[in-house]
């Protein structure tokens, strides 16, 4: 016997919805961050949501290129930055875009990547982590700086003739860790990196900046800073500083350094 669906039992318990709904302005009403990443990163998503204040939502896309980090690959970047930023949230609206990377800014230049981002995101701020980086630098009213990258050395020396020359800040010291990898950066330890980072100290620094958003730094950078009795400034602790202050978020967090507790 075939049923009636006019008299199906489930007619019976379908409910209409009471009008009018409520809303309001979601889980992350203060602020939302959208994070350009490389392939593979494999730090910045866990480093920012530890970081991320209550009320503002951080979010993340992958760009396309080649494994190897090198000014090359990097430079090909800009291909996909505007299709990445577009794939963040597309049906809302970003506060904030970002490229987490601090060469690939390098190689490709603050102003492309910042057009790129904001083809696919055109009503966010745009920003990167190098922008992030020099912003930070500033904001503690430094020119003297001692700087460690993992990067191989020709990708080291393109960074720090950057911060020299593009950014006008005088290196009292540098050094890289020669890593070509993202894989191999991911698993330097933090022990190392408070070793590494107290040895590039140097009496005229004023501060010293450990770049690349793939080191653990962000997990000794109070230590550090207790060490060499100066300012740290890590790659996902400037960017997550940055991005925020864009956002108009002002909260001031403990544990990730002078720069976020501070500035």
């Amino acid at each position: 016997m075939l049923h009636n669906p006019e008299k199906s039992p489930l007619q019976h318990r379908k409910r209409q919805v009471t009008p009018p709904i409520r809303f309001d302005s979601g889980r992350n009403e203060r602020a939302k961050i959208g994070f350009v990443l490389l392939p593979n990163d494999q730090l910045v998503e866990e480093d920012m949501v530890r970081m991320a204040p209550p009320g503002v939502g951080v979010y993340f896309s992958r760009a396309r290129m080649p494994h190897e980090i090198s000014t090359r690959t990097l430079a090909q970047l800009t291909e996909s930055l505007a299709e990445t930023a577009g794939r963040i949230l597309p049906d809302d609206i970003l506060d904030v875009v970002c490229l987490a990377c601090t060469s690939g800014t390098v190689a490709v230049g603050e102003a492309r990547v910042c057009s790129e981002l904001n083809k696919g995101a055109p009503n966010a701020h745009a920003t990167s982590l190098m922008g992030s980086v020099t912003k930070a630098l500033a904001a503690l009213q430094v020119r003297r700086i001692a700087v460690g990258t993992p990067y191989a050395h020709e990708l080291t020396d393109t960074v720090v003739g950057y911060l020299q020359n593009e950014a006008g800040f005088e290196i009292t010291a540098y050094a890289g860790l020669g890593l070509d990898y993202d894989r191999d950066m991911v698993r330097v330890t933090p022990d190392y990196l408070l070793e590494f980072g107290a040895s590039l100290d140097t009496p005229e620094a004023e501060a010293l900046l450990i770049s690349c958003s793939a080191l653990r730094s962000l997990e000794i950078v109070e230590a550090l800073e207790k060490e060499i009795r100066k300012p740290v400034i890590v790659s996902n602790q400037a960017m997550m500083w940055n991005c925020l202050r864009l956002a108009g978020v002002q909260d001031r967090l403990s544990g990730y350094g002078e720069l976020l507790r501070q500035f």
